[in-house]
């Protein structure tokens, strides 16, 4: 009903006043639901439509619908309840839940099979609600209407004639519900029928065997193949879904499969050296597991991506020195786990050692030596071998090879001189220090080790140990006893240097032992006797010329060098300024004519000193007679002491037969040799007695100034006793100062006893 539309006269129907009703405020109140659905109007009385009233809204399928309302007056008050029966009217279609209805369908269904389909809803109740359904004519299905408790009517799609998905994969039908109003009102749904595939095919492998190459290292996820499965079957019956099956564990991580797509890709490391094959089962299976099965192959293609690998299978070390060249000393294994070119090998060591690798077995190579090895030279060699692989780029690798060389004793110890000189002062400290010898031996350890220690041998008939000394360890040669220059100058010892090693080995080396002069030896004059130990007197004719060779003072300087250098002076004389003496040759001469007024006397005091430091010297007395004739000398032996008159004879005696003695001597050596510079005594007046050359001890040297006799200079005496003159004879030189030698004097034998007295006795000479 409308608003404003008349359901009743309340007023009239309860008896109330029309007056009255506005006086006494009166009003609809419903209970409890705050939709006001009536009114009343006041003037007449009536009960209106206030809000649109829907039964369905209100009751639902309620067969009874009742609306309850108040009516409230005031003054006095009144409540009058009322009811309100709403009635049913046919206002509402059937309709379905859905505008489209699917069902799915196998076509394996069995025909008579039932299909439950969605009820149709309708508001209205009684004839009005739903009373059938009809469905569209088709091929396959019909309509089934039952009817529920509470009558509630519902449709079943029937299976009339079996279905073929491959006929027909899809249908659509038209079912409508309808009322019993009146009008009569409907309401329809579309149903699709969807044909199921009933799985009857399954997938079918592209081919039964897949064959894939792959190199190795292939970098993860690279497809390596793909292999496809088809179903002829549709949805989830030809849905494929490919796997491994039956694959080893270790297997399992190195690749993987795209169940959706049949991709196969690398999904771990791949080593041909560890597995140059991969053979797998791959399954595809449909929705509802039906499966078909192939088989992949893997061939894993070789990379040279392996280095050669040297083992040192066995090592001889250390090499004795003295292995001789081709011994083999070591042997090497080398290993490449490639295959085919990139495992082929090649080895080599550097050239510049003495050994070489020889090829053996198969991969094999022994390590030999190619020359004669010395570990004083090399004593470590550090070989680097080098394997290179035929690969492409090749691989290669390397290893040090660590060899030492032991030592053998083949090298005797070296001096580092040929020869030692040592040089020690005269009047040395026993144990001193002379001088130290080094050998070397490059041998090692006890090899190496040297001793050092004298060998036998004698000085002047002495034992050598006698003399020296040498530390076995440090080769310092030590004097075991003070050296006399004037003994000796010099001697030679051999040193033996000898090393540890079995057998062992030695070395010699003389070391030459200089002994250097120390001034320590006065000058010994040896012409004339020093002074107070004998009466020396010369004659000097009267004639003779300023320069004229007077006599020689003869000395001579056990020491050497400059030690022994002598220089003549005269400190003494009677007049001074007659004679002169040879700085170095102690040549004595006139300084100018001698005259009448000259005495014939003339004393003589001559000092020898050498060059050493401090110098050394000696003195001695000479006197001379100036005088041709020993007649004309007044008293010969005043020139000598009183106290000395007694001895003089006597060694005039020995005198005389010495001189006799040296002189027969003299004449044989002269005779016997010949070619040897003749050199004759001269007459020396004290004690008469003739000192020759040969006289001059071994170790003086006869050489121009140093003060011992020249050569130059020849004597010769002539003295007779049993005659009434004697003869004088002059030196002869080659100065042409000198006197000449066809000059003599000649006395009687009185001239002469008076100066020595009787001389009849004495033997001629």
């Amino acid at each position: 009903m409308k608003r404003g539309s008349v359901i009743g006269n309340i007023a009239k129907d309860l008896g109330l006043e029309l007056g009255r009703l506005s006086a006494r405020k009166a009003r609809i109140d419903n209970q409890g639901n705050g939709v006001q659905y009536c009114g009343i109007n006041l003037n007449t009385g009536e009960l209106l439509v206030n809000e649109r009233i829907d039964r369905e809204g209100l009751c639902s399928k309620k067969a009874s619908c009742v609306i309850k309302q108040e009516l409230v007056l005031e003054n006095p008050l009144e409540l009058h309840r009322f009811s309100i029966r709403v009635q049913d009217i046919n206002d509402n279609a059937p309709q379905f839940k859905e505008d489209l209805l699917k069902i799915e369908i196998r076509e394996s269904a069995e025909k008579g099979a039932r299909f439950l389909l969605d009820e149709a809803h309708d508001g209205d109740i009684a004839e009005n609600a739903v009373q059938g359904y009809k469905l569209q004519q088709n091929d396959h299905f019909i309509l089934n209407v039952n009817t529920k408790g509470g009558g509630r009517k519902y449709g079943e799609l029937v299976l009339d004639k079996k279905l073929d998905r491959e006929d027909k994969q899809e249908m659509m039908l038209l079912l409508t519900a309808f009322d019993g109003g009146s009008p009569q009102r409907s309401g329809t749904v579309v149903i699709h029928v969807t044909v199921l595939d009933a799985n009857d095919n399954a997938p079918v492998f592209s081919q039964t065997v897949y064959k894939a190459s792959l190199p190795e290292n292939s970098p993860l996820d690279t497809v390596v193949v793909t292999v496809t499965a088809t179903d002829a079957d549709e949805g989830v019956n030809g849905e494929v879904t490919y796997g491994f099956d039956h694959v080893s564990g270790e297997n399992s991580n190195i690749f993987s499969l795209n169940p959706k797509t049949g991709e196969v890709r690398v999904a771990g490391s791949i080593d041909y050296e560890k597995e140059s094959s991969y053979e797998m089962q791959i399954s595809a299976k449909d929705g509802l597991g039906l499966a078909s099965y192939a088989t992949l192959i893997i061939d894993i293609t070789d990379v040279n991506d392996n280095a050669p690998v040297i083992h040192l299978k066995s090592l001889t070390n250390p090499i004795p020195e003295n292995v001789s060249p081709g011994t083999e000393v070591g042997i090497i294994n080398v290993q490449d786990r490639d295959s085919d070119n990139n495992r082929q090998v090649r080895c080599s060591i550097q050239q510049n050692v003495p050994f070489k690798l020889v090829p053996s077995i198969k991969n094999y190579y022994s390590l030999v030596t190619t020359g004669q090895l010395d570990r004083e030279l090399v004593s470590d060699y550090n070989i680097t071998v080098t394997a290179t692989d035929e690969g492409s780029p090749p691989l290669s690798s390397s290893k040090s090879v660590q060899l030492s060389v032991a030592d053998v004793n083949d090298n005797p110890p070296v001096f580092e001189e040929q020869s030692y000189s040592a040089y020690v002062t005269e009047n040395n400290k026993p144990g001193s220090t002379l001088c130290s010898v080094t050998a070397r031996d490059p041998d090692w350890r006890q090899n190496g080790t040297v001793i050092y220690s004298l060998l036998p041998g004698e000085v002047n008939g002495a034992p050598v140990s006698s003399f020296v000394s040498v530390n076995g360890d440090t080769g310092v040669i030590h004097a075991v006893r003070s050296f006399d220059y004037e003994q000796f100058r010099s001697f030679k010892v051999h040193v033996m240097a000898r090393d540890n090693g079995s057998p062992p080995l030695s070395s010699n080396v003389t070391v030459s032992v200089f002994i250097t002069d120390v001034n320590d030896n006065s000058p010994q004059i040896l012409y004339p006797a020093p002074e107070g130990n004998s009466f020396m007197t010369e004659l000097v004719p009267k004639a003779a010329h300023g320069g004229s060779l007077v006599s020689k003072v003869i000395a001579v300087d056990a020491d050497s060098g400059q030690n022994a250098w002598l220089s003549y002076h005269i400190v003494k004389s009677t007049d001074p300024g007659l004679f002169t003496i040879g700085l170095h040759s102690g040549e004595i001469r006139t300084q100018r004519d001698i005259s009448e007024s000259d005495s014939m006397k003339q004393n003589l005091i001559v000092s020898v000193k050498d060059n050493g430091q401090p110098s050394l010297s000696a003195t001695c007395a000479m006197y001379l007679l100036i005088s041709d004739n020993l007649a004309e000398v007044p008293e010969l032996k005043d020139m000598s002491h009183d106290e000395n008159n007694s001895k003089l004879t006597s060694y005039l005696i020995i005198a005389l037969v010495s001189v006799s003695t040296f002189f027969l001597t003299f004449i044989i050596i002269i005779l016997g040799v010949r070619f040897c510079r003749r050199r004759k005594p001269r007459l020396l007046f004290d004690g008469a007695v003739a000192i020759p050359s040969a006289y001059l001890p071994p170790n003086y040297a006869d050489v121009d100034g140093t003060g011992t006799l020249r050569s130059t200079y020849n004597y010769d005496a002539y003295l007779t006793t049993g005659s009434r003159t004697s003869d004088f004879k002059f030196v002869t030189s080659y100065n042409d100062n000198t006197l000449p030698a066809d000059q003599t004097l000649r006395k009687s034998p009185a001239d002469f006893a008076e100066a020595f007295g009787d001389s009849d006795g004495s033997p001629e000479v």
